[in-house]
């Protein structure tokens, strides 16, 4: 196991990671594993690291500088541009290439821990020259993103528990002065 540049991202690849990725051959291979008190499945983690459809910054990287093809539009298919290629209980596997690189991302979830393997392989010797200064990048965006991702999750999962807890006030006996009263003082004890 070798960390990469003091970011917490590890080079190579988990047998379990390896065992869904498509690539026939890996050039290059890292992972980064947050442990979080978020709690989502894969395609949540997956979705909140690079959204429905991919943002400018990176449409920038992954059509500019890589010449990956991208997806712009939203679908149960794609996340962040990126075509889902598989999925299990715990991984999402996003797939993409261009003429010189094709690239796999996993995400995978246990208990506390989501990690984010990437794979690629170099389809022709420009790839193998672009990717080494832009993986630099890559490993320092990597534990920001997981992390922001993780942040996103806990605040979606806070305003999901205030709306159940909302729709519970609203299910349970409320009298009408109470309606404008903080929910902790308005639920009353079902008989």
């Amino acid at each position: 196991m070798t960390r990469l540049d003091g970011t917490g991202v590890v080079r190579g690849i988990t047998a379990s990671a390896r065992e869904v990725c498509p690539l026939p051959r890996i050039d290059y291979a890292d992972r980064c594993t947050l442990v979080t008190d978020a709690t989502a499945t894969p395609e949540r983690w997956a979705r909140a690291m690079f959204g429905d459809v991919p943002s400018p910054a990176e449409r920038f990287v992954w059509r500019g500088l890589l010449a990956f093809r991208l997806d712009p539009r939203r679908s149960p298919d794609t996340v962040g541009g990126w075509r889902v290629g598989g999925r299990g209980e715990d991984w999402i596997r996003l797939e993409t290439a261009s003429r010189s690189l094709r690239a796999a991302m996993v995400v995978q979830t246990a208990g506390r821990r989501v990690t984010w393997t990437t794979c690629l392989s170099y389809e022709r010797s420009w790839g193998r020259l672009l990717w080494p200064p832009l993986s630099a990048v890559h490993r320092r965006l990597v534990p920001r993103v997981l992390a922001a991702a993780g942040q996103r999750l806990r605040e979606t999962d806070g305003q999901d528990s205030r709306a159940r807890r909302s729709e519970a006030c609203t299910s349970s006996r409320v009298s009408p002065s109470a309606r404008s009263r903080p929910v902790s003082a308005v639920i009353r004890p079902s008989r």
